[in-house]
């Protein structure tokens, strides 16, 4: 187990709230990662499908976005990670901060269920490489085992 996630779990023992839990873990990246400008969650609604503002670090944020729209929303519909070292290359990309120039965004799951996403944003170009992209999902498995 990583440092990060190892952290994650020691910090989050015994706590069963879940915005308690989603809003330190969005503090601990945001501490421990360099270069970033935005860390945070959007938890998805079943009714609208689409993904809502969640606990984070940062700049206000977009508060809704359809399920498949944006980077958040393809890599949820997707169920799979998204390491955008452009974003403004992204077709659809949703400007939320146009500081951010490169996204990591993680699709978070409690077994079959869709729970939402993670997503980390960075100033700079090319700011995310395939380890932290290892770690960050360790990261959001050790974060759903306590939500």
């Amino acid at each position: 187990m990583s440092l990060l996630a190892e952290q994650l779990d020691a910090l989050l023992y015994n706590e069963t709230d879940q915005i308690a839990n989603l809003a330190n873990a969005s503090a601990l990246l945001n501490e421990a990662l360099a270069d970033v400008n935005w860390v945070g969650f959007y938890l998805y609604h079943e009714q609208t499908d689409e993904l809502v503002l969640g606990p984070f670090q940062g700049k206000v944020a977009c508060m809704h976005i359809k399920n498949g729209q944006g980077v958040c929303g393809t890599a949820f519909k997707q169920q799979k990670c998204l390491r955008i070292a452009n974003v403004h290359e992204f077709k659809g990309h949703i400007a939320c901060d146009s500081a951010s120039n490169s996204e990591l965004v993680i699709p978070l799951f409690k077994g079959e269920r869709p729970f939402g996403v993670l997503d980390i944003d960075s100033p700079s170009f090319d700011r995310f490489t395939a380890e932290d992209e290892a770690t960050l999902c360790e990261f959001a498995q050790t974060l759903m085992k306590h939500l």
